[in-house]
């Protein structure tokens, strides 16, 4: 396996790559191409492909971290523009929505087929979810916004849980559900359960306001 160090391309370079690769694999799914596919449209030499990417689960990794790496940076700067712990939820929801809608449900089903770029995956959504949705109730708590009388830890792990669910194709299968639509329903009616008074005229002002 290659170092990044070691590779006599810039950073600048491999993330060009990576950024192609993956808008490539969430459009089409990541096993829809061979790698002389992927090298003709990257439109680099073999040669190049080679140094950068030491096997098929190598590249796969490489992209979902570069991934999970843009992914968790913009959402701290999305976050970042709300004013109350409520629309810092909502923002996250609809987010969440938009991305669903921009990603081919083969990519997810593909994904699962590199256990190890799978599973980086996985425990990226887990400890966002932990950090991200604990730390936004919690303070949504405190400032009345979200009920007393909820578990947090409870909480937090019933949305990691939905999540799971809806990405398994066994439950929801993507050629007869609407993922984004799927997200929704999940996610949407269960915030508005959590919310006090305040907090859940604060949603549904968010929900007339923004299209989900």
């Amino acid at each position: 396996m290659h170092k990044l160090d070691d590779l006599p391309y810039s950073m600048t370079f491999l993330e060009t790559i990576l950024g192609e690769l993956l808008q490539i694999f969430k459009r089409e799914g990541i096993d829809a191409n061979s790698d002389a596919d992927l090298i003709r449209k990257l439109d680099i030499r073999q040669s190049t492909f080679q140094e950068l990417f030491s096997s098929r689960e190598n590249m796969v990794k490489q992209v979902i971290l570069y991934d999970m790496e843009v992914e968790n940076r913009r959402q701290m700067e999305m976050l970042s523009k709300a004013t109350n712990p409520v629309e810092e939820i909502m923002l996250l929801l609809q987010d969440g929505i938009r991305t669903i809608k921009q990603v081919n449900p083969i990519y997810i089903a593909d994904l699962q087929r590199y256990p190890e770029a799978w599973q980086l995956s996985m425990q990226n959504v887990i400890e966002n979810n932990q950090h991200v949705n604990a730390e936004i109730l919690n303070r949504g708590i405190l400032q009345g916004y979200f009920r007393k009388d909820i578990n947090l830890q409870l909480v937090t792990k019933i949305i990691l849980e939905q999540f799971f669910m809806m990405i398994n194709p066994v439950s929801f299968p993507p050629e007869k559900y609407d993922l984004a639509e799927v997200f929704r329903s999940i996610y949407l009616y269960y915030v508005r359960g959590i919310c006090t008074d305040l907090g859940g005229k604060l949603a549904e002002s968010y929900f007339a306001k923004n299209s989900m």
